[in-house]
This record gives structure tokens, C-alpha cells and sequence, in this order.
């Protein structure tokens, strides 16, 4: 069980709940089987969510989540529980840590009937098992619909391992996030990768999906070329045959496309992103909403990372600047790394979300969720530069064309 260098939107997500002092992040230490979470008598211990990376057997690369208490109290108690819940609610695989020697408790009840909403795998892991067994507790856990229960001993740390492979027994119920390339390329295919290479770019190294689209294409023993902007025409013209596709960054769609025969199949990693995370038809009914926003409509632009903002930002600088060139509507911008409330959500028009490389499939549906449940439109980066360049549907056809 050696930690990785798996980027965590990739990982399975398999995240510990229950009561404060039920035995969860002794149990998580137990199944990593080192020191990973602060373990202490004292209730509520565990403040903020604790996540940790691992491999494990047969579901491959996992990020187990340590939660707070879901009974905590108090103004920072509710903040706590909320943000378990998140977690919780994005976990592919949750694991209910509940005492054997206690009845069960209100907040345990309601957290199992919140978790059973969300669907996924639910376990059972019954802590403090060297203790006499409440039998309501027993009798409770015999009337749930769990995908296993494990008995273990905080203690010794007996039944760890059992609960180990219970959770790679799982592996089945859970769907891997496709690969970025999925059903757009076959073996012995050339694709040609675009990555300019600005002041946003990261120094010495590539961002997160030019990565997955390499390693990608090796996997499936493809070839890729890759080279800049300004490098493209050349390179192209060198080519004894076509590439099966041309992947660019979506800032650079416009001269990429001039520097390609219009009939050679184009997209951008950020919309292979919008394929791979989230709706791809959700985030092209959000571009048609564009036409019909009214006079002084509330658009948010919605970013998952903490990136350091340059002077020509993408998401705060780029993209407003062209939606005022080319809208038929004058709009109000407002930017946020996280989603707002339901009611605050409902004052926008219109979401514009970066590509989500950084959060999980899961997460970003859930987010997608949410924002259909709100009523307001919502689309991509890369379908928004798409949009703008004049490139739709030229940018998604290819991906069109493996879906029907």
C-alpha cells in the first residue's frame, strides 16, 4: 500500500462517518496501518476533514477521508458537519463507524437515511468491538441494506484488515471515472497535442489534463505530437498522413484553427474535461441560454482551484472581456471558487465553470445537480471559448460522433 502520485480527481474516494467518539480516525489509522489522524478521548477531535492517499488491492488508487463527528454542536460544530457532509456526499464508497456497545443515536439514524439518498456502496464497520454489543444496535444494523459490516477493535486493531477487503470487494460497485481520451482514439492513432506555453503555465511541467491526454494515449498505444502554438503549421505540414484528432488549449482555439483544413477534427482539452467530469449537453444548453440572457444578467464564473490569478486571467480577466464583445447583452460578473447557497445561486443567469481537473466526476455532477435544481444555465470554459471563437460545433463533433 504505497502512496502515489495518482492526481486525487482520479482516485476512489472512500470516506469514514459517524458520532463523534465512535472510533473513526483510529480506524482509519488501522487501515493505513500507520499514524494518519489524531486520535484522542476528547469529542470532536477531528475538526476538518482528513483526507489521506493510498493503494489498496484491487480498487487500485483510494483517498480515505477522516470526518468530523456528524453530532457535532455548536456555530464551528454546524460548519464541521457541513463539511463532512460534502465529503460524504461525494465519497464513492462511505463507511459508517458506529460503536457496538451504544443504542444507536438520532444523529446516526439520520446520517444513514442521508447516506442511503446518495446511493454507493454503504459498509458498516461495528468499532469498540471488545466491548459487550448493545442489541438495539445489532438489532439495527440487521435492518439496513449494508454492502458489509466488519466488527473491529480499536483497540488491537483487529478487524482492520477485514474491512480492507471488504472495500476492495466493492470494486465492481464502483464506476472509475472514464480516461480523458475514451472512445475518441484507437491503437496505432496519431493525435496532436497544442499546449501553449504562457506565463499560466506552470513552470517546468504541463498542467493536469495535457498529463492525462499523454499518458493516455500511451496507455492505448497511440502516438502523440506535441508542440506549441506558433510550432503547429510546420509541424502539421510535416505529417505524412492526418492526425486521427488535434487537441488544443482552448486560448489558443483561434489560431489553431486558422493553421488547420477545416475538415481535420478539432477539440480542446477543457471540453474533453466537460466530457470526462460532467454534461457535455448541459454545458451546450447553457451556451444557446447566452442568447436569450437579459439586460444586466448575473453570470458566475465558477473556478475549482486556488490558482495564482495572472494579469490576463482566463476565468476573471478573458472570459467577461469576450462575452461583452460578443454577447447581445450587457451582464454582471461575479467569481467564486465555490458553489453560493441555493437561494444566492438562483440570482444568476448563467454559471461559466472552469474544466474541473481537480475535482471528481462525482463532484462536479453533483455541482451540476445543484445548479439544474436552481433553474440557471451553466457551461464550460472550454464550450464557452469554443463559442466564442466561432468554432461550434466544429469543437464538439468529434466527441458527438462516439456518443450516438
Amino acid at each position: 500500500m504505497i502512496q502515489g502520485s495518482t492526481p486525487a480527481s482520479e482516485r476512489i474516494s472512500i470516506a469514514f462517518a459517524g458520532i463523534r467518539n465512535a472510533g473513526k480516525s483510529s480506524l482509519m489509522n488501522h487501515v493505513f496501518q500507520r499514524e494518519v489522524s489524531i486520535v484522542s478521548p476528547t469529542p470532536g477531535t477531528t475538526t476538518d476533514p482528513v483526507a489521506r492517499p493510498m493503494e489498496l488491492g484491487g480498487l487500485g488508487p483510494v483517498t480515505l477521508h477522516d470526518t468530523a463527528g456528524i453530532d457535532d454542536t455548536g456555530a464551528l460544530g454546524e460548519l464541521r458537519v457541513r463539511r463532512s457532509m460534502e465529503v460524504l456526499g461525494h465519497a464513492d464508497i462511505r463507511v459508517l463507524v458506529t460503536r457496538s456497545d451504544l443504542a444507536p443515536a438520532e444523529a446516526e439514524l439520520a446520517l444513514v437515511e442521508a447516506l442511503r439518498g446518495r446511493g454507493g456502496p454503504l459498509v458498516a464497520a461495528l468499532s469498540f468491538d471488545d466491548r459487550p454489543a448493545d442489541p438495539a444496535k445489532e438489532a439495527w444494523l440487521a435492518g439496513l441494506a449494508l454492502d458489509g459490516l466488519v466488527r473491529v477493535d480499536n483497540l488491537s486493531g483487529r478487524g482492520a484488515p477485514e474491512l480492507r477487503e471488504c472495500l476492495i470487494g466493492l470494486a465492481d460497485r464502483v464506476d472509475p471515472e472514464p480516461s480523458i481520451l475514451e472512445g475518441l482514439v484507437r491503437e496505432g492513432e496519431l493525435v496532436l497535442l497544442v499546449t501553449p506555453i504562457d506565463l499560466g503555465a506552470p513552470k517546468g511541467r504541463l498542467i493536469l489534463p495535457q498529463v492525462e491526454a499523454i499518458r493516455d494515449l500511451l496507455d492505448r498505444d497511440c502516438m502523440a505530437l506535441v508542440v506549441k502554438e506558433r510550432e503547429l503549421s510546420e509541424a502539421y505540414a510535416r505529417l505524412s498522413g492526418r492526425p486521427s484528432l488535434v487537441v488544443t488549449d482552448s486560448q489558443a482555439f483561434s489560431k489553431v484553427a486558422a493553421d488547420l483544413p477545416e475538415d481535420q477534427a478539432l477539440t480542446s482539452f477543457s471540453i474533453l474535461l466537460a466530457r470526462k467530469k460532467g454534461d457535455l449537453a448541459t454545458y451546450l444548453a447553457g451556451i444557446d441560454a447566452i442568447a436569450g440572457l437579459e439586460e444586466g444578467a448575473r453570470i458566475l464564473v465558477l473556478e475549482s482551484c486556488s490558482h495564482h490569478r495572472q494579469a490576463e486571467d482566463l476565468g476573471t480577466v478573458k472570459i467577461p472581456r469576450l462575452f461583452r464583445q460578443l454577447a447581445p447583452r450587457r451582464a454582471e460578473f461575479s467569481f467564486s471558487r465555490e458553489l453560493p447557497e441555493s437561494e444566492a445561486l438562483r440570482e444568476f443567469s448563467l454559471v461559466i465553470s472552469c474544466g474541473g481537473c481537480m475535482r471528481t466526476r462525482r463532484q462536479v455532477m453533483g455541482q451540476l445537480a445543484l445548479i439544474r435544481e436552481a433553474a440557471v444555465a451553466v457551461t464550460n470554459y472550454g464550450l464557452f471559448l469554443a463559442w466564442a471563437n466561432g468554432l461550434l460545433p466544429r469543437a464538439v463533433e468529434p466527441l458527438m460522433a462516439t456518443a450516438k
